[in-house]
């Protein structure tokens, strides 16, 4: 090889070098972007909330395999790796009323760690004997990391006005799973029916099946369901531009979602409710949480809270003077 040659090969290398770091510098901003730690705390709040709702109303089905025969105790992956054993009715019960006693606890705010994985560790496990006897719900795991991650921020309460690091990985990590499970959604389809399934009677088979009065009409209007798969592939294709978006027309994009599932409940009554509370970390919940306060503070008559901060950064010395206390939070 000639000097001019390994001269110029080094100086490509070089440059793919400098375009590796500069690449992985911003990805590593944007994936550790300092966020409210007021957010985290809301998004706690309705994590913990819907944990109750689902164990008492929502996802029962792990109660009553407690009185199953073992014989029918199908061990999934993680069964079989922590060798779990089949449910019990003592078992069960611990496991649903714990995570109850864990998430009103968790919900106040204190021992945000210890509290957060022992509701994270009851959840999965009740979720694990549900799913151990037949169908599994795909639309739970992103909410798992939602569970494992918003306890890692430490101590965050719902008028901290300062920003980390920390829930900016969390909340991000939130987001990415959400858009995921939009995405690999789209993914799963074509992978199993083919790129026809835009075309295929996969919506009218779900109405047949159990679809209510509001949809049963558009069995005479079959290009409506027809069209419907071609707008819900685009949007679980597309679903990851929401990271590339403004504020509000982030906001507009998740109210766009919540109005499809409404919908999609309203027809087939399928909802995907752990899903819907994973994407509210898009929204800038502590703005939310500011409003209610302040109504309730003139509804008793008492001084307005001071809302916090809009989402620009604050100056880099203060951002980084606040991280030192979130580290260090039990």
């Amino acid at each position: 090889m000639s000097t001019g040659t390994a001269g110029a090969a080094g100086s490509a290398v070089t440059a793919l070098t400098r375009l590796g770091r500069g690449v992985g510098r911003r990805f590593s901003g944007w994936l550790f972007a300092p966020m409210p730690l007021s957010r985290v705390a809301a998004l706690r709040v309705l994590v913990f909330a819907f944990v109750i709702v689902d164990v008492v109303l929502l996802h029962t089905s792990g109660w009553y395999h407690g009185y199953a025969d073992p014989v029918w105790y199908e061990p999934l992956v993680m069964g079989k790796v922590l060798h779990l054993p089949a449910a019990s009715v003592l078992l069960v019960q611990v496991l649903k009323w714990g995570c109850v006693v864990a998430a009103l606890a968790a919900m106040t705010g204190r021992a945000p760690r210890v509290l957060g994985w022992a509701v994270a560790v009851g959840w999965v496990w009740y979720q694990y004997v549900a799913f151990s006897y037949g169908k599994v719900d795909h639309d739970r795991a992103d909410f798992v990391v939602a569970l494992a991650l918003l306890p890692t921020v430490g101590l965050a309460h719902l008028s901290d006005q300062r920003r980390s690091e920390a829930a900016g990985f969390a909340l991000r990590a939130v987001q990415l799973a959400a858009v995921a499970t939009y995405f690999l959604s789209s993914w799963a389809k074509v992978r199993f029916g083919g790129w026809d399934w835009v075309n295929s009677a996969t919506m009218v088979r779900a109405v047949v099946r159990r679809g209510t009065p509001m949809a049963q009409w558009l069995l005479e209007v079959p290009w409506t369901l027809h069209w419907f798969q071609w707008v819900l592939m685009g949007a679980e294709l597309t679903s990851p531009v929401i990271f590339l978006l403004s504020e509000k027309w982030r906001r507009r994009a998740v109210g766009g979602w919540f109005v499809f599932h409404a919908m999609t409940y309203g027809a087939i009554t399928i909802a995907f409710w752990p899903h819907l509370v994973m994407m509210l970390a898009f929204l800038p919940l502590e703005r939310y949480a500011a409003w209610l306060r302040e109504r309730f503070a003139r509804l008793r008559g008492g001084p307005a809270p001071t809302p916090p901060e809009g989402d620009s950064p604050p100056p880099r010395d203060a951002d980084r003077s606040s991280r030192a206390p979130v580290g260090a939070a039990g």
